[in-house]
C-alpha cells in the first residue's frame, strides 16, 4: 500500500460526497433508538459548542449502527427568535431571508464536519407547515382551558422589547441579553402549566437516566410546599385575608403580617388604615423596582391596619413588606421573627415584638435573640400545644383551625404559568382574533395555518410592526362575519421547541402533525443531548407539552425523553468563547488546517462529555498527530488481514497484543454504550495502537494475522469519533464491505482472562515502578511484593509509607 502524506481535506471531502449519495441506516431492520441533540437556532455559523454537542450525537449515531440499531437521528433548526430581527435591522435583510441563508450555511458546516443526519427528515420552525399544526394546539388548549388570556405583572425587557417568561429571567436580568428586566402591567396569552405541576413533579422520580442536577433544579424550580392557608381577620375592613405558612407550628409567635405591594387589597387597606398617601407611594416604588433590587434589603410600611390571629385572637399590625411576592403563596405571609430570618430582620428594623414559641429540644434559647432559630424543636408560649414537637404541632394546629373554618391544609407551587405572548415580529402567530361583538374567537382549524406576513417593514425602535400592518390585523371574525382584528403578538419561541422532537418521526406528513405509528416506534426519544442551561426552560416546557398533547389525544406517552446527556461548555482561557472576550475559536478555520476528524477527536479526548472542555492549541496539535500516526501505520502494514487469529499458535508477543485489542473492543464497548465517557474510550484506543507501534518495533517477524487483527480493529473502534479517516485507509488496507456497513467488533471472554496483570506502582501519586503479579493475588500480597520492589525501594528512600492503596487490576498507590 502506498503511502503519501496524509491530506484530511482530500480525504474528507471524498467520504462527505459518498455519503451525501447514500442514505442512512434508518431502515435496516435493528431495533429502533432515537437519538437527538437539542436542535440550534440558526445564527449564522456553527460554534465550537456546536461541534462538541453533534460530535457525541453523531459517535453515539454510528456506534449504535454498527451495532445494529436502526437509528433515527435528525436535524432541524429553533428559526424564529429576537436575534434574527436585530440582525435584519442591522443588516437591512429580510428575518426570513438572513435565517434562510444562515440554515443553508450551518447545514453545509455540518455537512463539513461529518456528522450523518436523516436530512430526509429537516424541518425549521419558521415554515408555516410546522407552526400550523402549532397554531392548532393552541386553539385545543383553550377550547380546554389550558390557555388563558389576562391582564398581569409581566417580566419586560426594554431593549429586547418583549415580555419574558419567568424560567427567562436570569436574577434581574434577560437570559439571553443579560439585560435590565422590569415589571410591567399587561394583557398576556398563559398556558396553565401549573395544572400539571403536581404530574410533572411526581414525573421525576421516574427520569432514572437523567443526571441528578436537572432533576433538582425541575424539583426546585417547581416548588411544591405542603401548608396551611390560615384566615387572619382584617379588622378594618371586616373580611378574612389568606396567608400562606409552611410552619403551623409557630403560629402563637406571629407578631405582624405582612403583605405583597402588589396585593388585591393594598388600596383597600391603604385607605381602611388612614395612610393612602404613605402606603400608595411606597406600593408604587417597589412596584417599579427589580427583582435584585427588592432582594437587597428589608423594607416595609405600616398600612394603619390590623389583622386578628384566630389561633389565639391577637390583633397584630399590617405591614408592607418589599420581600413578599404575589408570585408564591397568596402574597400574604404570617410574620414570626423569633423563627424565620428575614422576618427577625424586618422586626428588628422597625421595632416589632420577637417572641419565641419554638426552642431547641436539648435546650433553651437564650433572650433577647440576635437570629433567628428556624429549626424545628418543641413548642412552649402555645397554649394547649405547648410541649409538642414542631412536626406534631403542624399536624394539630392545621386540625384545630380546620376544625374552626379558620385554615385549610393546601399545596401551594413556586412555579407559575408559562406566559407565551411576545410583542415581536419574527414568530408564530396567535391564531386567534378579537371581535366587538364576539370577544374573543379562535381561528377554525380549516383555516390555519396564520401565517406570519413576510412582506414588512422593520421599525428601527424594534417594536413589532404586526399592530400597524392593516392587511394583517384587519380580518373578519369567524363567527359573525364582521370586522375583526387579529392578535399581533407571537408565541414565545420555546413552544416551537417543546414539540419538534415528535414532529420530526413525521415531517413530511401534511394532513396530521403525527403518524401514530412512527411515534409508537420511535417515541420517547432514547438519547437526548443539550445544555444544561435548559433544565428549566426547554426540557420543562417539552415535559409539559408532551402531557399536554398527550391529553388532547394526539400521543399515548408521558415523558418525552429516556436519558439525558447535559453536556459542558468549551471554554479557552478560563471562559466561556464570546467574540466581546476575544477567545472564539472558528471550527471552519479548524477545519480547514487539521480536518473535521482532528477538531471531532479533540473534543471527544479532552474532556469527559459533562464536564467544561478547556480549548488547548497543543492538544488539537496532538490529536492530528496521532491520526497522521495511524496513516503511517497502517500504511505500512499493506493489506490487513482482518480476522481473528484466536491464541493458538501465537507467541507471547502475538497474545499479548491480540488480548490487548480484545481488552479495548471491551472497554470501548463499555465506554461509549454504558458510560458515555468518550474520552476514555479514545485514550484506550490510543493505548493499543502504542501496543501495535511497539509490537511491530521489538518483533523481528511479526504475525501480520494478529497485527492486521488490531489493525482493523483499531479502525473499526475509531470510526464513530474519526469515520473519514478510518473509512479511508480501511478501503486501502481491506477493502469491502466499506467501514461504515461492518458490524461492532466482538471480544473474546476468554481472552480477557489473565494469569498474570503487570501493575504500575506509584509513589504520592507517581509512577515509579511496574510489577507483575498473579491475576487472582489479594490486596496485602501485591502491597507486599509492591514494597519490597527495588526500584520503589530507591524512590521511598528509606521513609516510611504511611498507607499503602491497591486497586486491583489497575495500580498500587505509596503515600509517604
Amino acid at each position: 500500500m502506498t503511502i503519501e502524506p496524509y491530506d484530511p481535506q482530500r480525504v474528507e471531502e471524498k467520504w462527505q460526497a459518498r455519503w451525501e449519495k447514500q442514505p442512512t441506516r434508518r431502515e435496516s431492520g435493528g431495533t429502533p433508538f432515537y437519538l437527538l441533540e437539542m436542535f440550534p437556532y440558526p445564527s449564522g455559523r456553527i460554534h465550537m459548542g456546536h461541534v462538541r454537542n453533534y460530535t457525541i450525537g453523531d459517535v453515539l449515531a454510528r456506534f449504535l449502527t454498527a451495532r445494529g440499531y436502526s437509528v433515527l437521528h435528525p436535524m432541524g433548526w429553533d428559526a424564529f427568535g429576537l436575534p434574527a430581527e436585530q440582525a435584519a435591522i442591522k443588516h437591512g435583510v429580510a428575518p426570513a431571508k438572513w435565517t434562510a441563508d444562515n440554515i443553508a450555511t450551518m447545514r453545509a458546516q455540518l455537512k463539513r464536519m461529518g456528522f450523518r443526519y436523516d436530512w430526509d427528515l429537516e424541518l425549521a420552525t419558521c415554515d408555516p407547515s410546522y407552526y400550523r399544526w402549532e397554531q392548532l394546539f393552541f386553539i385545543q388548549m383553550l377550547e380546554r382551558g389550558l390557555a388563558y388570556r389576562k391582564s398581569a405583572k409581566v417580566n419586560w425587557c426594554d431593549e429586547c422589547g418583549t415580555v419574558l417568561a419567568n424560567e427567562q429571567v436570569d436574577g434581574d436580568e434577560c437570559w439571553r441579553g443579560h439585560r435590565p428586566v422590569r415589571r410591567k402591567e399587561l394583557d398576556q396569552w398563559f398556558l396553565r402549566i401549573t395544572a400539571y405541576a403536581e404530574e410533572l413533579l411526581e414525573g421525576l422520580d421516574q427520569l432514572t437516566g437523567w443526571p441528578e442536577k436537572v432533576i433538582t433544579m425541575q424539583r426546585n424550580w417547581i416548588g411544591r410546599s405542603e401548608g396551611v392557608e390560615i384566615d387572619f381577620e382584617l379588622v378594618e375592613l371586616q373580611r378574612p385575608l389568606k396567608v400562606f405558612t409552611t410552619r403551623a407550628d409557630t403560629l402563637f409567635g406571629a407578631t405582624f403580617v405582612s403583605v405583597a405591594v402588589e396585593h388585591p387589597e393594598v388600596e383597600a387597606l391603604a385607605r381602611a388604615g388612614g395612610r393612602a398617601e404613605q402606603v400608595m407611594a411606597f406600593a408604587e416604588r417597589v412596584a417599579s423596582q427589580d427583582p435584585q433590587e427588592r432582594a437587597e434589603g428589608k423594607e416595609g410600611i405600616f398600612t394603619g391596619c390590623h389583622a386578628v390571629n384566630p389561633i389565639n385572637g391577637r390583633k397584630v399590625p399590617v405591614y408592607l413588606a418589599n420581600f413578599v411576592l404575589m408570585e408564591y403563596g397568596t402574597g400574604a405571609v404570617m410574620a414570626v421573627p423569633a423563627h424565620d430570618q428575614r422576618d427577625f430582620e424586618f422586626a428588628t428594623r422597625y421595632g416589632i415584638p420577637v417572641e419565641v414559641v419554638v426552642e431547641p429540644v436539648d435546650g433553651r434559647l437564650s433572650e433577647p435573640l440576635s437570629a433567628a432559630f428556624e429549626a424545628d424543636g418543641v413548642l412552649r408560649n402555645s397554649g394547649p400545644f405547648d410541649g409538642l414537637t414542631s412536626a406534631e404541632a403542624r399536624r394539630a394546629i392545621a386540625e384545630e383551625l380546620e376544625r374552626r373554618g379558620r385554615g385549610r391544609r393546601t399545596v401551594h407551587y413556586r412555579l407559575r404559568d408559562w406566559g407565551i405572548s411576545r410583542q415581536r415580529y419574527w414568530g408564530a402567530p396567535i391564531p386567534v382574533v378579537y371581535c366587538d361583538d364576539c370577544g374573543i374567537v379562535p381561528v377554525p382549524a380549516e383555516q390555519l395555518p396564520v401565517k406570519l406576513p413576510l412582506d414588512v417593514t422593520l421599525l428601527e425602535g424594534g417594536g413589532s410592526p404586526l399592530p400597524v400592518l392593516e392587511s394583517f390585523v384587519s380580518t373578519t371574525c369567524p363567527r359573525c362575519g364582521r370586522r375583526a382584528r387579529r392578535e399581533t403578538d407571537t408565541m414565545d419561541t420555546f413552544v416551537e421547541s417543546s414539540w419538534y422532537f415528535l414532529r420530526f418521526p413525521c415531517a413530511r406528513l401534511d394532513s396530521a402533525p403525527f403518524d401514530p405509528q412512527a411515534i409508537k416506534r420511535w417515541l420517547p426519544v432514547d438519547q437526548y443531548i443539550g445544555g444544561i442551561e435548559h433544565a428549566v426552560l426547554h426540557l420543562l416546557y417539552a415535559r409539559f407539552f408532551t402531557r399536554v398533547l398527550r391529553d388532547l389525544g394526539w400521543i399515548e406517552l408521558s415523558e418525552p425523553f429516556e436519558r439525558l446527556l447535559t453536556q459542558g461548555m468549551v471554554i479557552k482561557d478560563g471562559a466561556k468563547m464570546s467574540k466581546s472576550r476575544g477567545n472564539v475559536v472558528d471550527p471552519d478555520e479548524l477545519v480547514q488546517r487539521y480536518g473535521a476528524d482532528t477538531a471531532r477527536l479533540f473534543s471527544m479526548f479532552a474532556a469527559p462529555p459533562e464536564k467544561d472542555l478547556e480549548w488547548s492549541d497543543r492538544g488539537v496539535e496532538g490529536a492530528a498527530r496521532f491520526l497522521a500516526r495511524l496513516w503511517r501505520l497502517v500504511g505500512q502494514a499493506g493489506r490487513l488481514e482482518i480476522a481473528d487469529p484466536g491464541p493458538e499458535g501465537l507467541d507471547d508477543a502475538g497474545a499479548a497484543l491480540r488480548r490487548r485489542a480484545h481488552e479495548t473492543i471491551a472497554r470501548v464497548t463499555r465506554d461509549i454504550g454504558e458510560r458515555m465517557r468518550f474520552n476514555t474510550g479514545v485514550a484506550a484506543i490510543m493505548e493499543l495502537v502504542n501496543h501495535i507501534a511497539e509490537y511491530r518495533e521489538k518483533t523481528r517477524e511479526p504475525d501480520t494475522r494478529v497485527l492486521g487483527f488490531a489493525l482493523s480493529t483499531t479502525l473499526r473502534l475509531l470510526f464513530p469519533y474519526v469515520p473519514h479517516v478510518t473509512s479511508e485507509l480501511w478501503e486501502r488496507a481491506v477493502g469491502s464491505p466499506p467501514l461504515e456497513e461492518m458490524p461492532w467488533p466482538e471480544y473474546d471472554e476468554r481472552a480477557l482472562a489473565r494469569e498474570t496483570v503487570e501493575l504500575p506502582v506509584q509513589v504520592n501519586g507517581k509512577v515509579r515502578s511496574r510489577i507483575t503479579v498473579p491475576a487472582d493475588l489479594d490486596r496485602d500480597a501485591i502491597a507486599a511484593l509492591a514494597l519490597a520492589d527495588e526500584k520503589i525501594l530507591r524512590a521511598l528512600g528509606g521513609k516510611k509509607p504511611r498507607r499503602t492503596v491497591v486497586v486491583p487490576g489497575r495500580v498500587v498507590n505509596i503515600v509517604v
